[in-house]
C-alpha cells in the first residue's frame, strides 16, 4: 500500500501555463476546422470581410420575402395600345360619348368611331384650336359638344348623323375689350344644363345656361339628312385605311363639314351668379329701416343689410390690428395690393331636401334642380335653385336660396356619381360629408397633422 507523506497541496500559478489570446477558443473547434490563425492586419480584413458577407445575406434575405409578398398581392392588369389613328394637327384632348370618339385638335374638332376608329367628320371652320371638350348623349345619335378654344371661347355644337352643327358662342361679345374668358365649363348629366365660370379683366362671375335639348332633336330631324352628311360621306369615300399589325393607322385629308347656318333654338341665360361682396357697416339710422330690407326668413343672412354701424366695424377693426401688429408687418410685406380675380367651384345637385322647391313646380328625378357654389376664401357655400322662374334681371345681384356656414373657408367639394353626397374640405384640414337627400351630415373627419386639402373625390 502506498501512502502518500506529504498532504494534497496546489501548485502556485506560473506565466508558462497561462492560455494564449489565439488559443482562447482553441477547444470550440472541430478537428476538421482546425486551421493556422492569421496573423493581423489579415485577422481584421477576415472579420470585415464575413461582416459584409452576413450583412448581403440579410439584404437578400429580406429582398426574397418582399417579393414573395408583392407576389400575393394583385398585379394590375397591363394594357397594350390595339389601334391607332392618325389626326389633322395636334391633340389636345378627347371625349366619348356612345359610339363616337371626339377629339379637340389644333385645328378644330374631330369625330371617329369606337368601332373601327375611323373618321367621320371633322370641323375646321376657323382653324381655331380647341383646349376642351364636354359631351352628352342625349340618345338616337344626338349629343351636345361644349368645346373650349385658346382664347377662352366656348362653342356649342349639335352632333347630329354624322355631323357638326354649331348652334352658337356662349361667352362671344361684339367689343373685344369686354370678351371674358373661359376658367371652367361643367356640363350636367343629361345635358340639360350648362355652366361657365367667366373672368373678365377684374372680376368673375358664374353663368348658368338652360339647354333646350327636346326643341334640338325635333329641330335637327327638319334638317335634310343627305345635305348634312354630304361632306362626310365624300370624305370617306376618298380616305385610305392602313391596317398592319393588329394596329389601325388612318390618313385622310377631309373636307370640313361645317354647319355654323343650322337654325336652331339658342340656349336660355339663367342664373348668373357673381362673388360676393365684403362685408361693410350699415347706414340705417334705425332698426325698422334695417327691416324693411332685411334678408328672406328662409335662408341664413350673408351679413347684407344688417344693423351694424360703420363705427363698429372701425372700431373692431382697430382692437385687431393692435393684438396682432407684430403678424400684420410680417405678412403686410409680401402682401399684393392688386385685387386678384376670384375662382369658384360649382356642381349640378338632383332634386333633394336641402333645396326649396314650391307645390307648382314640376321636379324630375333625373334632371338637376340647383347648383352649390363655394368661392374662393369664403366659409359659405351658397345653394341656387334652377327650377325658380326666369328672372326679368339677370345683371342684378342674386340671392342665395340656402346658405351652409362652416368653421373655416372652403378648400374644395366634390358631389357623389349618384348626387346624392357632398363632401366639403375646409382649410382647417376638416372633410364633412353630407347626405343631400335628408339635408345632415354623415360625418366630420378632422385630419391630425393640419395639411391644406387640394382636392377630393369619390370612388
Amino acid at each position: 500500500v502506498h501512502v502518500r507523506k506529504h498532504p494534497l497541496e496546489i501548485p502556485p500559478p506560473s506565466e508558462k501555463d497561462w492560455i494564449k489570446d489565439d488559443e482562447e477558443e482553441f477547444f470550440l473547434q472541430g478537428p476538421d476546422q482546425m486551421r493556422d490563425a492569421l496573423p493581423q492586419p489579415f485577422r481584421m480584413i477576415n472579420k470585415l470581410v464575413m461582416r459584409v458577407f452576413e450583412n448581403a445575406m440579410e439584404i437578400i434575405e429580406r429582398r426574397e420575402m418582399l417579393q414573395e409578398v408583392e407576389k400575393l398581392k394583385i398585379q394590375p392588369t397591363k394594357c397594350f395600345p390595339t389601334a391607332e389613328f392618325q389626326v389633322t394637327g395636334r391633340a389636345n384632348c378627347l371625349a366619348v360619348s356612345g359610339k363616337y370618339i371626339f377629339v379637340g385638335l389644333s385645328v378644330g374638332l374631330a369625330a371617329f368611331k369606337v368601332s373601327d376608329y375611323k373618321e367621320v367628320c371633322a370641323w375646321d371652320a376657323v382653324k381655331t384650336e380647341i383646349c376642351a371638350i364636354h359631351v352628352s348623349d342625349l340618345g338616337n345619335d344626338h349629343h351636345i359638344l361644349l368645346a373650349v378654344d385658346e382664347m377662352g371661347l366656348v362653342w356649342l355644337f349639335c352632333f347630329h348623323k354624322e355631323s357638326f352643327l354649331l348652334i352658337k358662342i356662349l361667352n362671344e361679345v361684339e367689343d373685344i375689350s369686354k370678351r371674358s374668358a373661359c376658367m371652367e365649363v361643367v356640363l350636367s348629366p343629361g345635358g340639360d344644363y350648362a355652366g361657365l365660370l367667366l373672368q373678365g379683366n377684374i372680376k368673375a362671375w358664374l353663368e348658368i345656361y338652360q339647354l333646350p335639348k327636346d326643341s334640338w332633336l325635333k329641330e335637327v330631324e327638319k334638317i335634310p339628312g343627305a345635305a348634312a352628311g354630304l361632306a362626310c360621306r365624300e370624305r370617306r369615300s376618298s380616305s385610305t385605311s392602313v391596317v398592319q399589325n393588329n394596329s389601325i393607322s388612318h390618313y385622310a385629308s377631309p373636307e370640313p363639314a361645317n354647319k355654323a347656318d343650322a337654325k336652331l333654338s339658342l340656349p336660355v341665360l339663367l342664373l348668373k351668379v357673381k362673388p360676393p361682396k365684403p362685408i361693410t357697416g350699415s347706414s340705417f339710422e334705425s332698426p325698422l329701416d334695417a327691416l324693411k330690407k332685411v334678408d328672406d326668413d328662409c335662408m341664413l343672412g350673408l351679413g347684407y343689410n344688417h344693423l351694424i354701424k360703420e363705427s363698429q366695424w372701425e372700431q373692431q377693426e382697430a382692437i385687431f390690428c393692435s393684438t396682432y401688429r407684430e403678424y400684420l408687418e410680417a405678412e403686410g410685406e409680401g402682401e399684393i395690393k392688386e385685387e386678384i380675380p376670384r375662382r369658384a367651384t360649382f356642381h349640378f345637385l338632383l332634386p333633394s331636401r336641402i333645396l326649396p322647391v314650391g307645390p307648382e313646380v314640376k321636379v324630375q328625378p333625373d334632371v338637376p334642380a340647383g347648383i352649390s357654389v363655394h368661392w374662393d376664401g369664403s366659409h359659405n357655400l351658397c345653394l341656387y335653385s334652377l327650377s325658380c322662374p326666369l328672372k326679368e334681371k339677370v345683371d342684378s345681384d342674386l340671392k342665395p336660396d340656402v346658405v351652409w356656414p362652416c368653421a373655416a373657408p372652403i378648400a374644395c367639394s366634390a358631389v357623389s356619381s349618384c348626387s346624392r353626397y357632398l363632401a366639403l374640405a375646409c382649410e382647417d384640414a376638416t372633410i364633412t360629408i353630407w347626405d343631400e337627400h335628408l339635408g345632415y351630415p354623415l360625418s366630420v373627419t378632422a385630419i391630425l397633422e393640419e395639411r391644406l386639402i387640394r382636392s377630393i373625390h369619390f370612388l
